[in-house]
């Protein structure tokens, strides 16, 4: 959670970091990626984060989360250039999404254990199919 005006605007540097990479004067690399090209890295981010947990170094794991987000930002700023979707979207679906699914801490329903939290969470995904 962004708690505070620090965090908010260390990831505003971040995402004007990767605006600036994807720019004219920016990085001919970043430039040319797209969407498709840059599945192998996301991918590959992601399993660098599972060997960091399975490893237990915290400090590993920090870095390669770091790396992931920077991959979900890299896409954003491709889908924003294209006019396709932005980071403002992408955060309320989430946001929609993770609440909509979690009834049972939100809503009417209560889980009283994981097994049954994971059940309704299985049967609201099973219904916004």
């Amino acid at each position: 959670m962004i708690n505070n005006e620090k965090e908010g605007r260390l990831f505003n540097k971040l995402r004007l970091l990767m605006k600036r990479l994807r720019g004219h004067n920016g990085c001919p690399w970043d430039r040319e990626q797209t969407h498709i090209s840059l599945k192998p890295y996301l991918i590959e981010e992601a399993y660098e984060v599972i060997e960091a947990i399975d490893k237990g170094d915290d400090e590993h794991l920090k870095e390669e989360l770091g790396d992931l987000l920077f991959q979900i930002l890299f896409y954003i700023q491709i889908a924003e250039e294209e006019n396709s979707f932005n980071m403002s979207e992408v955060l309320k679906d989430s946001f929609d999404k993770m609440k909509r699914r979690h009834d049972h801490v939100f809503g009417k329903k209560k889980a009283r254990n994981a097994r049954e939290a994971l059940a309704m969470w299985n049967a609201i995904k099973k219904k916004e199919r």
